[in-house]
């Protein structure tokens, strides 16, 4: 038995570093200035990264759709997951204009998506995680489905989805988290949808039963995520943030819609982005 647990851990263990050397993509970009020294794991120094979700498309480099910003902080064992709606107007760094913000990606890739988000929030913005949307239901899939509570009965792509708690496959959750027009809440309503799902797959890519399962996760996760965090990181962030990972808390930012030279954009005001930024550089512990 400790001989077939032996060769069953390292199969895992190999498996697992293969898939993340696929998605270890670094990236060229300085040191923040608000981040005068590296982020420690070891030292269990909160931490944050910016989950883009991108719908890839041939010959360009896609929309950055999905904006969601993590916070990590195990000292308090928590994670605040805070959306950041696509339509935000903002200053896009580096390129000096003002414009919504997914544009940042569309405009710069990662790097210039980070600066400006950084310098929106006002937080050091340490690490990137990019999903491929479309290869979503596949992450959704492989860990056997997601179980969400839905407080809105709707139809989209063909599905309907009551009220209550509901289970999910890979295609139905990619619909579950697309859907904003029948919404009276818009694209709010659709990101709370999609930091479920994202929550969701955090629960089930943690329970036991993923573990028969490891091949196909580690599989799909390859192909549709590149991140800049290394092997020996997520190793040390798994053994000294796993709590925080129970603890997930939701932000949003409020927004007041407009029209600006015919173009829709989302305004935030000066008061809720200082909300915003206070509780973020609380639970980065930058106060």
């Amino acid at each position: 038995m400790l001989v077939a647990g032996g060769a069953y851990s390292y199969t895992v263990y190999k498996s697992l570093k293969s898939a993340v050397d696929t998605m270890h993509q670094p990236i060229e970009r300085k040191q923040s200035e608000k981040r005068p020294e590296p982020v420690a794991f070891k030292e269990k120094d909160p931490f944050s990264i910016l989950m883009l979700g991108v719908d890839e498309r041939s010959g360009d480099k896609g929309r950055s759709d999905t904006i969601i910003v993590l916070t990590v902080n195990p000292n308090n064992n928590s994670v605040k997951m805070l959306s950041i709606p696509r339509d935000t107007r903002t200053e896009i760094t580096g390129k000096g204009t003002e414009d919504k913000i997914n544009h940042a990606y569309a405009f710069g890739g990662i790097p210039m998506a980070m600066d400006t988000v950084e310098n929106s929030l006002d937080i050091p913005i340490d690490y990137y995680m990019k999903v491929n949307m479309e290869g979503f239901k596949d992450i959704v899939d492989a860990v056997g489905g997601v179980t969400v509570q839905n407080d809105l009965g709707f139809t989209q792509d063909r599905f309907h989805f009551t009220k209550g708690q509901l289970n999910l496959n890979g295609e139905k959750a990619l619909s579950y988290t697309r859907m904003r027009h029948e919404d009276p809440r818009g694209d709010f309503g659709r990101q709370t949808r999609q930091r479920q799902i994202i929550q969701g797959i955090i629960k089930e890519g943690a329970s036991i039963a993923s573990l028969t399962n490891f091949s196909d996760i580690f599989t799909v996760l390859g192909k549709n995520v590149k991140t800049n965090l290394a092997f020996d990181q997520m190793i040390d962030i798994q053994k000294n943030y796993k709590e925080a990972g129970q603890n997930i808390q939701q932000m949003e930012i409020k927004e007041q819609g407009t029209k600006i030279n015919k173009i829709y954009y989302g305004l935030v005001s000066p008061e809720e982005k200082q909300r915003v930024q206070n509780e973020l550089k609380a639970q980065l512990e930058l106060n």
